[in-house]
């Protein structure tokens, strides 16, 4: 749907014009998965894809949602505060009620979304979703909060009105994104670097498994608590805040203070998966294409074997996609439990890449892939 679609919708809907559009993307991380809430550092970019908001002023004192993925609508005042509706609102009225608890008027607004992010896929709708609703609150309101603020302030709507533990990447690479360019961050201080992404004949393909992700956010909280329980246990005797501020010497030290074997497992992915972002960037910064495929690859056998967070269909894909010719590398990507591969493959082999990688997965899990050749975007606008 395009934009000239999209308004006639609102029209349609709400009888009137909109006033305002914006514009907030989805996001993709190349390689540095489970490392934020660690402590660690994310290598993420944001897509040319995501999710658009057309607003226009109303007369009273309350919001109407309406949506053109999701039958869900509702129009809502501040009671819904209290109620923390379970459908998709959630994520735009947490971000609401952080602006309004900084004493900001949040309400009297016709808001229309619309994504093409697929759902549950692991791009962070979710986070694009918040952040569109951000920087429309932030220019309605005159809230004098940069970039980052916004992300921070998307985060805790997640964290604490949505109830979902995530870190701060997500919301960060959609806010912050930089068209041709990855963001170096490191989760812990917020400390960023934007890094040109030259693939030099190669493109990025990210392949959705479409399996709905139903144990991400249980899973996501487990695997949260576990690593907390490695820091604590580590603690005992080298006092640390997070697991990715340890060396993988460090860790192998240590790793005998954590009884549970299969903590121990989360803690060692949490660890040398950091590293594999410190050698990725490198790698990219010097054009090593090969070198960072390689790390990909084992990203992948990491959050398989020790954080236990793939599955079949993304093991289906990112096995057949690493020994598929013209692939230097492939990994899931997001939560995990479903979602979506990220694959770097030669720009003349895509096409051949995802019939024959569609075809073998299908016949597997009796599922269809869907590809999608990753242009790098924005992070969250204003369009008019």
């Amino acid at each position: 749907m395009d934009l000239h679609a999209l308004e006639q919708q609102f029209r349609e809907l709400f009888g009137k014009t909109p006033e305002h559009a914006y514009f907030a993307p989805g996001r993709v991380n190349l390689i540095g998965d489970h490392t934020d809430y660690n402590g660690g550092l994310v290598f993420p970019c944001a897509l040319d894809f995501g999710t658009y908001l057309l607003a226009a002023r109303r007369d009273d004192h309350r919001n109407a949602f309406h949506s053109c993925n999701l039958a869900y609508a509702a129009t809502v005042d501040d009671a819904a505060f209290a109620d923390k509706p379970k459908e998709w609102i959630a994520y735009p009225l947490g971000v609401m009620k952080e602006f309004a608890d900084r004493g900001f008027n949040v309400w009297g607004y016709d808001l229309l979304y619309y994504g093409n992010i697929p759902n549950g896929a692991g791009l962070s709708s979710s986070a694009s979703i918040e952040m569109v609703t951000a920087v429309m609150l932030r220019d309605q309101t005159g809230a004098e909060w940069d970039g980052i603020q916004l992300a921070q302030l998307s985060q805790r709507a997640e964290n604490e009105f949505v109830g979902m533990n995530c870190g701060i990447m997500d919301q960060f690479a959609v806010s912050m994104g930089k068209p041709d360019c990855a963001i170096a961050l490191d989760c812990a201080t917020l400390k960023y670097e934007y890094v040109p992404l030259v693939l030099d004949g190669y493109k990025l393909v990210i392949a959705n498994t479409n399996k709905r992700r139903e144990l991400a956010d249980s899973k996501y909280n487990e695997r949260r608590a576990e690593c907390e329980a490695a820091v604590a246990a580590i603690s005992a005797r080298h006092k640390i805040d997070y697991l990715c501020r340890l060396t993988e010497k460090q860790f192998n030290e240590y790793a005998p203070l954590i009884s549970d074997e299969t903590v121990r497992r989360r803690a060692r992915h949490a660890v040398t998966e950091n590293q594999r972002v410190v050698h990725a960037i490198a790698a990219l910064k010097a054009g090593e294409l090969q070198a960072f495929g390689q790390l990909m690859n084992d990203s992948h056998r990491s959050l398989k074997e020790d954080y236990e967070v793939t599955g079949f269909e993304l093991d289906t894909l990112a096995k057949e996609s690493q020994r598929f010719p013209g692939v230097l590398g492939s990994r899931m990507t997001g939560a995990g439990f479903g979602g979506c591969t990220v694959s770097l493959v030669e720009a003349g082999a895509v096409d051949n890449y995802t019939r024959e990688i569609g075809k073998i997965y299908h016949a597997k899990t009796g599922l269809e892939a869907t590809f999608y050749i990753a242009g790098i975007g924005s992070g969250a606008h204003k369009l008019y």
